[in-house]
């Protein structure tokens, strides 16, 4: 049985410390930083149609914290997070992947000079004149994956992998009072 010295053992104790850091980044391009709330990394996401280098911290309460540098250099900061509920009927967090699974949906823009834009990886489809009685449908794909997408003029949308998504099934409801 050997003996260490107390020395050897701290070069010991910090060079598997160091293997375990390497082995837990060294395979993946995400960037990992300690943060009160939970791991910071940098992730890339398509936002607008670019690539983009997004900070991203995810806490166990099913919440993220988002920042990334737009077109124009300023810092864009976003929030999020959610919850899932079971077939028992409880409730539970969302998970990062789950979290991370949904910032890769499509977006809907409508920009100020009146133009309205459907964004889907790298796809830039202007939707402005495609919209007929308030309603337009799209077909993207990120070449896996087929969605159809049922758009209401500012009021939201819907997809499905399948087919489009009645326009009526996505109309908000409001109840007139009595």
């Amino acid at each position: 049985m050997a003996i260490l010295s107390k020395r050897a053992k701290i070069r010991a104790a910090a060079a598997a410390i160091v293997t375990i850091c390497l082995v837990i980044t060294g395979g993946s391009s995400v960037v990992y930083a300690a943060d009160l709330g939970g791991i910071q990394r940098i992730i890339q996401l398509w936002i607008e149609g670019d690539q983009t280098d997004v900070s991203f911290t995810y806490d166990e309460n099913g919440t993220y914290d988002m920042s990334y540098e737009t077109k124009d250099g300023e810092i864009e900061e976003l929030r999020g997070g959610g919850v899932a509920i079971e077939e028992d009927g409880t409730e539970r967090p969302l998970t990062e992947e789950e979290l991370l699974e949904d910032l890769k949906r499509p977006t809907v823009r409508y920009e100020e000079d009146g133009t309205a834009w459907v964004y889907y990886y790298d796809q830039k489809i202007e939707i402005t004149d495609h919209f007929k009685d308030g309603v337009c449908y799209v077909k993207v794909s990120n070449g896996k994956e087929t969605l159809y997408m049922t758009i209401l003029y500012q009021e939201g949308w819907g997809s499905s992998p399948h087919k489009y998504v009645p326009a009526d099934s996505l109309r908000v409801q409001t109840r007139q009072p009595d």
